[in-house]
């Protein structure tokens, strides 16, 4: 049997209930759909530590720019918010940073924090270029 996914909480707790409830293991993967190989070690889990929880959402790589570091290319945005990518860049490397950041991670990192390249007054084009399309739908105007 191949491996399809992880348990959620709410599945590790059933688990853990029904073995608990006297059920089987073979009874309780019926019940929840899942293997009697997931249901032992959840409740072996749970017996010696007192913890249900899955460890993989530590797996991967760690990212280059932690919660400090995104706090600083925040404040470096804020303070400088007409800057472009490359001297948000240099900044956030020359702001005595451990390790410096590529400009991609860079760019990354502002995109995940939510900047991005719209300016203002594309933002005002595509509003009116939305209304027009909305008034044009409802038949108020013609092209």
């Amino acid at each position: 049997m191949g491996k399809s996914r992880d348990l959620s909480e709410f599945q590790r707790g059933m688990i853990v209930g029904a073995r608990n409830a006297g059920c089987s293991i073979s009874q309780t993967a019926n019940l929840l759909g899942c293997s009697r190989t997931a249901v032992s070690r959840v409740h072996r889990e749970w017996c010696q530590k007192q913890k249900t929880s899955s460890d993989r959402g530590a797996s991967g790589r760690k990212r280059l720019v932690d919660e400090n570091g995104e706090k600083r290319l925040e404040r470096i945005v804020e303070a400088n918010n007409q800057a472009t990518i490359e001297e948000i860049h240099a900044l956030y490397n020359s702001s005595g940073v451990e390790k410096p950041i590529s400009l991609r991670t860079a760019q990354r990192t502002l995109k995940r924090l939510g900047y991005s390249r719209k300016t203002q007054g594309e933002d005002v084009l595509i509003a009116a270029g939305l209304e027009a399309l909305a008034d044009l739908h409802r038949g108020t105007k013609e092209f």
